[in-house]
């Protein structure tokens, strides 16, 4: 378990912080970059959980557990670490399980859907784009670094989850906003 005495530490004061490991990297690191876009995914979440159905806060409490996962396994440079805590196949099964159970759930879909309705909903969206985001980083950091490539499909599935979970809290779907190709022409 993690134990934190102290919240500040002055360590970062110049810009720099510290990998699983200890190596000291900038703070504009790749791997520091999808942490803190993992991190803002997350935090997200905690708003949308406030006013989430019971279903759907169960879900997200999950799955908020699992992010810090996420991170703890990007923030390990040292892929060979046979001790290092990691996202496994279970973890995105567990997603796709989900996505199947919240989708039987939902209207069938006839346009895009624009992000709003509830407010849940319109937390759940915002928390999908910055999955993305999140997702994106990840790719980018696949250029230079071998990394697990669960966290990947991990942060595919979430995004995919996020979407059927906004449906979800706008009345299973019959509340969506419909995109309206060329309405104001």
């Amino acid at each position: 378990m993690v134990k934190l005495d102290k919240i500040y530490t002055r360590g970062g004061d110049k810009g720099q912080t510290s990998l699983v490991g200890g190596e000291r990297v900038s703070k504009n690191n790749d791997r520091v970059i999808v942490c803190g876009n993992v991190d803002e995914t997350n935090s997200i979440l905690g708003l949308a959980i406030i006013s989430a159905s019971p279903k759907i806060k169960k879900i997200l409490l999950s799955i908020q557990n699992d992010l810090f996962d996420l991170g703890a396994d990007i923030a390990n440079p040292n892929e060979k670490d046979e001790l290092a805590l990691r996202i496994i196949n279970s973890q995105v099964v567990k997603l796709e399980r989900e996505i199947d159970d919240i989708n039987s759930f939902l209207t069938d879909l006839s346009s895009f859907v624009l992000p709003g309705g509830s407010l849940t909903s319109s937390y759940l969206h915002l928390a999908r784009t910055v999955c993305r985001r999140s997702e994106r980083s990840i790719v980018k950091l696949t250029d230079t670094y071998e990394i697990n490539p669960f966290c990947l499909q991990y942060l595919n599935r979430l995004s995919d989850l996020l979407f059927v979970m906004a449906r979800y809290e706008n009345e299973k779907g019959k509340n969506d906003i419909l995109w309206q190709p060329g309405r104001h022409r």
